[in-house]
C-alpha cells in the first residue's frame, strides 16, 4: 500500500533522512525507484544476524515496529536494544531508525483454536482437525444453531476433552459470534478460523511464539495475511490481513467484516508474515456475499470487493 510520505528516520551517528514513499500497511519506507528485490536481499541478510544494524544509505528504511513484522517473515523475533528503542516499539511510527537484538522464534504462549461454522459442516470440520494437534491442545467449534453449551467430542490425535462443540444463533452478527467463541478459549490466546479457512501446520506451530512476541510488545492482536482462492484462483484481494490471533479477552466489533477492538488503537496490533490463512471461496459465494452483508449491515457490505475477488492476483 505505497503512498506519498514525509516520514523521516534518524540513524545512529546523527544522520537524518526523509523518505518519499511509505507503505500504509506495514510502514516500510522507500526511495522512489527503489528495487524491491535488492532491498529485500539486503534486509534479509541483516535479519539473519544476531544484531540488526540499519544502513543509512539503503533505498529503504524501517522503524523498530516495522522491523518486528519484517523479522517474522524469516521466523525471527526481536528485542529492543534499550529504553529509547522500547519506547519507539510501543509508539510507532518513530523517527528513530530500527536497531534491535534478533532471535529465532520458538516456544511461547499456549494458543486455543476456535472455529465458526454451520451445523451442517460440523462433521467435516471435526474430520479435518487432526493436523492441528501438532500445535494446540484446546479446540472449540461454535456452530450457528440452537444454543447449547460446549460438549467434548473425540477426535483422533487429541486427548479426551481437548475438542469441544457448542452452538448459538449467529443472528446476522459475526462480531457477537466471535466474541462468544473468544469466551470459550481455555488458553491465553486464540486463533479463530472460519470453516472455509485453513492454515499450514508450520504456521500453527509458530503461533505460540508469535503470541509471546506480541505480549513482549504489549500487543493484543496479531494479523495474518489471507490468500483468497475463488474456485482455486488466487484472488487480487491480497494480502487481506485478518486479525485472528488475539488475546482471549479481546472483543470484536462489526456485524460484518468484524475487527478486534484495540484499547490504544492499531499500535497494539502486529502484522506477522510467518505464514498465511488460506480461504477457499466459490464463485457463487463471492457473487452473493456482498449483497448478503449489505443487508445485514447497510453501508458495510463492500460491494466493490466482488470485482477484486474475481480478478487474478498479480504481484
Amino acid at each position: 500500500m505505497p503512498a506519498p510520505s514525509a516520514r523521516r528516520l534518524a540513524y545512529p551517528g546523527g544522520r537524518e533522512r526523509t523518505f518519499p514513499i511509505a507503505c500504509e500497511s506495514c510502514g516500510v519506507l522507500t526511495e522512489r525507484g527503489a528495487d524491491p528485490a535488492r532491498c529485500w536481499d539486503d534486509l534479509a541478510r541483516r535479519l539473519g544476524q544476531d544484531l540488526f544494524v540499519p544502513d543509512p544509505d539503503a533505498a529503504y528504511g524501517l522503524d523498530v515496529y516495522t522491523l518486528r513484522s519484517a523479522a517474522t517473515r524469516l521466523g525471527r523475533g526481536l528485542r529492543p536494544l534499550g529504553p529509547e528503542d522500547r519506547a519507539a516499539l510501543l509508539r510507532p511510527h518513530a523517527v528513530r531508525a530500527a536497531q534491535a537484538v534478533l532471535y529465532d522464534l520458538a516456544g511461547g504462549r499456549p494458543v486455543s483454536l476456535g472455529l465458526i461454522g454451520r451445523a451442517a459442516e460440523c462433521d467435516a470440520v471435526l474430520a479435518a482437525l487432526a493436523p492441528h494437534a501438532a500445535w494446540t491442545d484446546d479446540v472449540v467449534v461454535l456452530l450457528d444453531g440452537e444454543r447449547s453449551p460446549p460438549r467434548p467430542v473425540a477426535v483422533p490425535g487429541f486427548f479426551d476433552g481437548a475438542v469441544r462443540v457448542a452452538a448459538r444463533p449467529l443472528s446476522g452478527d459475526f462480531a457477537a459470534q466471535r466474541n462468544a467463541l473468544q469466551d470459550l478459549a481455555r488458553r491465553p490466546w486464540m486463533l479463530q478460523l472460519d470453516t472455509d479457512e485453513t492454515i499450514d501446520p508450520a504456521l500453527g506451530r509458530a503461533l505460540p511464539a508469535l503470541a509471546a512476541l506480541a505480549e513482549d510488545g504489549d500487543v493484543v492482536s496479531v494479523g495474518l495475511p489471507r490468500r483468497n482462492r475463488v474456485d482455486g484462483m488466487l484472488s487480487d484481494v491480497y494480502p487481506d490481513v485478518q486479525y485472528r490471533l488475539n488475546r482471549a479477552g479481546t472483543r470484536y466489533a462489526g456485524r460484518v467484516h468484524e475487527r478486534p477492538v484495540l484499547d490504544g488503537g492499531w499500535p497494539r496490533s502486529l502484522l506477522a508474515l510467518t505464514g498465511a490463512i488460506d480461504h477457499a471461496l466459490s464463485l457463487a459465494h463471492v457473487r452473493a456475499r456482498s449483497r448478503t452483508y449489505e443487508t445485514l449491515d447497510p453501508g458495510r457490505g463492500r460491494p466493490e470487493e466482488e470485482a477484486a475477488l474475481l480478478r487474478p492476483y498479480r504481484a
